[in-house]
């Protein structure tokens, strides 16, 4: 039977063919010195949720939108890398190798672990996703890039090496030196920048630099940076996936449309034309895009033979590469290159298109990712405190989701909307187990014996994750009959904070006492009635259920919480008069023309008869400003234009004109003032509503906005905005943020690198804002800090401007094939989204704001965690702990530092990462060497071990710096190389931190001689 197998084959290949044509393509070459060398990098782009989620992305359903499967690509990559051991692959998305990984058996999972071992497969990034740059906080950074290198270190043994952000839409100096050279990366690549920059880069080779992104820093945080000549794609003509139209190397004699030396000849023209914008012999072809390699074959094969023939022909070198074989042939060759500092934002690709709308699009998505960010981290927090149970309640579906959340479609606001409820519902699902842990931590916390791990907790504690629409079960009950509302309120700072806490209440006959069981200043202030629409409609569209009663009152009252821990209060009905009721009155402007706020050194004044804010008073600081606060839109550019169609959309912004909002006919102003709190209504029109507040003890001005739903009958999209004036002389220059890190100077209508040719004056000089904005003059600065993040800037002196909501009715051609028209649906009626939001500014003497701005600007990401439990009589106070601090009792963190990261692993080991929180001159006091006592930290707890790892946790610090490249870079006499921390004495285990320098350790403990839990 063989043999007769064997002669039919035979027999068969000599009548079709004559004879064998088998053909063995060489692929062994390596890097040819004199030659161009081209690096094929063969890749795939899988965006963790875009037109599809990230889970239809994986398993390929959903394929009416978009046929991609990204368990097809990677079960592809295999067997293709195995038939030839030249040939290389990179992956960068953990969210979807994970998934795929844990598929796989033993034998499979043995093979790819070679594969990698060889250098065949390369993790590049390594982060959950590829995260965006504008939208994400840095702590969310640093988070989701965590998680995604710990599991390749576990599973892999492997650091990545580079820096992939092929697709996010413009870069940030964060970027750069955080999540670049931080990590570890010996370079950075991406595929989005600026046309116009873009075009200068390539006249004058400069497209590949040595990117500063921070001044504090210097060259010890420098990365060699890399823009591609056009995208993350291919050069035209080599796309290779079954359906692609490029033409394939046809190199068989005997069949018609041989083509290889027609293919030769366009890959040497492709090739030179890029070295001819590129510095060294060494240019990088990125072999693939979104969703590609589903059948990998394809494109190997014809790589195969452009490798094979391209080399035979010896005009240029062609070579299955990765990024990292890239980068040494570029410091191989020893080339000074151009420095790049602050970072590539705004990013335009033609005149009329400017990405800037992103930054605001989907803004209550944007606020839910940092309230859950902020609650991820106090979280982590309590769950080292009373010991991590991986059976448990945990915080890992909540990571899961805050790190797939940073995707570049996912902050960002530009995925379709079903995609945006997939992500919101993971979140969802990450908070409801979070909130177990969370009420489990504290129930062992608060009861009277501390004890290592805790398994059975009698308290009870509920939160209320909708109290910023009033909607807060627990403190609406009824404290009749000798019931008490128990509130513990925890600090995750390092440092003791004082701040006013507000929750909804139905009687105004209440009293409020902490922990030492004195009665504490509280007050009652009305429930307005824009709220009341707001908690009975969003109830009911988040949990189906419409509230039964509503709630009449707010109950406010002052706190002091310490560091890393707890205090108590109690909400009782009063036996005699209790919280101080506030007065109300509603002025319409003919009684009085001005009326004054604010009880201590802060003071505004407001015209009656206009409704609006005229002026600033700070007695202590001696500040006094004429402002004025208004509400404009920009209706979004509907594609009129022929010759350029461009429509504003989730990505895009494009207006078409700027309308001032105009105040309703009667302008009344509602003035509520109490003890604690100061507020002035006023309802702009039927869908803005807005409340200025005063707190005791604070110098700055809280605004709460209500904007929705924005009214679209007359077919017209709209992106409001609201502007605050001043006199302050900023001469066109404003500071906004970096990802929440550094501030970048910005000047109006220009740019550092570039002189730029203005097409829109609007949307071209829109930055993202995640932290705040600020202008000064050679007296005061004038800041806005903000509850997310969002677009702004500053288009006339004195003024800053935010991007507060969009609801747009066209699709901008960016892909998503979708217009940003977010509604919320109850039963079969659907309107347009509201949302709710705060921003807080203030005014300073020059050079004074920083403080207010980095420290409030803390408390803003990490607000107080609020947990409520009831109980019979009075004896809560003799059984459980009433205050609580994780750290020593007498230590507090420097106000210059924070700690970003505090959280246990599975190993029982802590990660810790301490971050300065100012830049090099930033403030005369706080911009300063600063000393963290780690003993402190741990009080209770002996420290056995404490090693300095890089950003991510995924090496050391030390075996990092000494692999680290030292790239030349042009003119580089005299460079600021940053000053950084010394290294930690085992005995002292003191922790030195200079301006903007963050830390990372894993700390050891010996569990053996202490407690899990710390006492109180």
């Amino acid at each position: 039977m063989a043999f007769r197998l064997l002669f039919w084959v035979v027999f068969m290949g000599v009548v079709f063919s004559g004879e064998s044509k088998f053909m063995v393509y060489n692929t062994s070459t390596s890097i040819v010195p004199g030659k161009i060398n081209v690096h094929l990098v063969p890749h795939t782009h899988d965006d963790v949720g875009w037109l599809k989620t990230v889970d239809q992305y994986y398993v390929g359903s959903n394929n009416s939108i978009q046929g991609a499967c990204v368990q097809n690509v990677l079960d592809s990559i295999v067997p293709a890398l195995l038939a030839d051991k030249n040939r290389k692959f990179i992956y960068v998305e953990q969210a979807f190798f994970q998934r795929w990984w844990w598929d796989q058996s033993e034998a499979v999972q043995n093979v790819v672990k070679r594969l990698v071992s060889s250098g065949q497969l390369e993790f590049i990034n390594g982060g959950m996703c590829m995260h965006d740059e504008a939208s994400p906080h840095y702590i969310d950074m640093i988070d989701q890039t965590t998680l995604g290198h710990l599991f390749l270190k576990k599973e892999f043994g492997v650091t990545p090496r580079i820096g992939w952000q092929i697709d996010p839409f413009g870069h940030s100096a964060v970027q750069a030196y955080l999540l670049g050279a931080e990590v570890g990366f010996d370079s950075l690549f991406f595929g989005r920048i600026d046309y116009q920059d873009r075009a200068k880069r390539k006249r004058e080779k400069s497209l590949e630099v040595v990117w500063r992104g921070s001044k504090s820093l210097g060259s010890s945080a420098q990365i060699f940076a890399g823009s591609f000549p056009k995208n993350y794609e291919p050069p035209s003509g080599f796309y290779f996936e079954v359906n692609d139209d490029s033409p394939i190397v046809q190199d068989n004699i005997n069949l018609f449309d041989y083509n290889v030396q027609d293919r030769v000849n366009d890959f040497v023209a492709a090739a030179v034309s890029q070295a001819n914008i590129t510095r060294t012999n060494h240019v990088m072809w990125t072999m693939g895009t979104d969703f590609k390699y589903q059948y990998a074959h394809t494109w190997f094969r014809q790589m195969d033979k452009l490798i094979h023939y391209v080399n035979k022909d010896g005009r240029v070198n062609a070579l299955y590469s990765t990024p990292s074989i890239y980068t040494d042939a570029k410091y191989a060759s020893s080339e000074s290159w151009p420095i790049k500092n602050d970072d590539f934002f705004p990013y335009a690709d033609r005149a009329n298109a400017y990405w800037t709308g992103y930054f605001s699009s989907r803004p209550a998505f944007k606020h839910y990712v940092r309230i859950m960010s902020g609650y991820y981290l106090a979280a982590r927090q309590l769950e080292f405190f009373t010991g991590r149970n991986n059976l448990g309640p945990n915080t890992d579906s909540l990571a899961d989701a805050l790190a797939i959340a940073q995707h570049h479609d996912a902050v960002s606001g530009t995925e379709k909307q079903h995609v945006a409820n997939d992500y919101a519902k993971r979140l969802s699902i990450g908070y409801v187990e979070a909130e177990a842990l969370v009420a489990s931590s504290l129930a062992c916390l608060v009861e009277s014996t501390p004890h290592a791990g805790c398994q059975n907790p009698i308290s009870k504690f509920q939160q209320c994750p909708l109290v910023n629409i009033s909607y807060c079960p627990v403190s609406e009950s009824d404290l009749g009959q000798g019931k008490s509302l128990v509130i513990v309120v925890y600090n995750s700072l390092g440092w003791k904070r004082n701040d006013v806490v507000r929750i909804p209440v139905m009687n105004e006959d209440v009293a409020v006492h902490d922990s030492k069981g004195n009665e504490i200043e509280s007050q009652i202030l009305p429930q307005a009635e824009i709220y009341v629409g707001l908690r009975n409609y969003y109830v009911k569209a988040y949990l189906g259920r419409t509230p039964t009663e509503t709630p009449k009152f707010w109950l406010a009252f002052t706190v002091s919480v310490p560091p890393l821990g707890f205090s108590t209060y109690t909400v009782s009905t009063a036996k005699r008069p209790g919280s101080t009721r506030s007065s109300v009155h509603t002025y319409h402007g003919s009684e009085k023309p001005t009326i004054e706020v604010g009880q201590g050194n802060l003071k505004l004044a407001f015209s009656t008869n206009q409704g609006k804010l005229t002026n600033y008073v700070n007695s202590r600081s001696s500040v006094e400003k004429l402002i004025e606060q208004r509400y404009i839109y920009y209706s979004g550019y509907n594609g009129t234009d022929k010759e350029d169609p461009q429509n504003s959309g989730a990505y895009i912004f494009r207006p078409n004109g700027t309308f001032l909002i105009e105040h309703e006919e009667q302008v009344a102003l509602t003035v509520v003032q109490g003890t604690i709190i100061n507020e002035v209504h006023k309802r702009i029109n039927p869908w803005i509503y807005q409340i200025t507040r005063l707190l005791k003890g604070k110098e700055h001005v809280e605004v709460e906005f209500i904007v929705g739903s924005i009214p679209v009958e007359d077919g017209i999209g709209k992106e409001v905005a609201t502007q605050i004036s001043t006199t302050i002389a900023s001469n066109k220059t404003f500071y906004t943020d970096s990802s929440g890190r550094d501030f970048i100077k910005r000047i109006r209508d220009f740019r550092t690198d570039w002189n730029l040719e203005v097409n829109q004056p609007v949307a071209g000089n829109y930055y993202p804002i995640n932290l705040g904005i600020y202008i000064q003059d050679n007296k005061s600065e004038f800041s806005v800090l903000v509850d997310r993040s969002l677009g702004g800037s500053s288009l006339v002196d004195g003024q800053i401007e935010l991007m507060l909501h969009r609801r747009l009715l066209l699709d901008d051609s960016r892909g998503v094939a979708e217009a940003l028209n977010e509604t919320v649906c109850v039963l079969d009626e659907c309107t347009g989204l509201t949302i709710q939001g705060k921003l807080y500014f203030r005014i300073d003497p020059l050079g004074e704001g920083s403080k207010w701005r980095r420290t409030f600007g803390q408390e803003i990401y990490s607000p107080l965690l609020l947990a409520f439990s009831e109980q019979d009589g009075d004896d809560w106070r003799n059984s459980h702990v009433l205050t609580f601090s994780g750290i020593d009792s007498s230590y507090s963190l420097p106000d210059n530092i924070a700690v970003i990261t505090f959280q246990e692993l599975d190993s029982g080991k802590v990660l810790l990462r301490l971050a300065h929180l100012y830049e090099i001159e930033e403030d005369k006091d706080l911009s300063e060497l600063t000393i963290v006592e780690l003993k402190k930290l741990f009080p209770g707890k002996e420290i056995i071990k404490v090693t300095e790892m890089s950003l991510s946790a995924n090496q050391e610090r030390s075996e990092m710096e000494k692999k680290r490249l030292r790239w030349k870079v042009e003119g580089s006499l005299g460079e600021h190389s940053g000053l950084r921390g010394g290294p930690v004495d085992p005995r002292e285990l003191s922790v030195e931190l200079t301006p903007m320098e963050i830390r990372t350790f894993i700390i050891d403990f010996d569990y053996t001689s202490g407690h899990k839990v710390f006492a109180a």
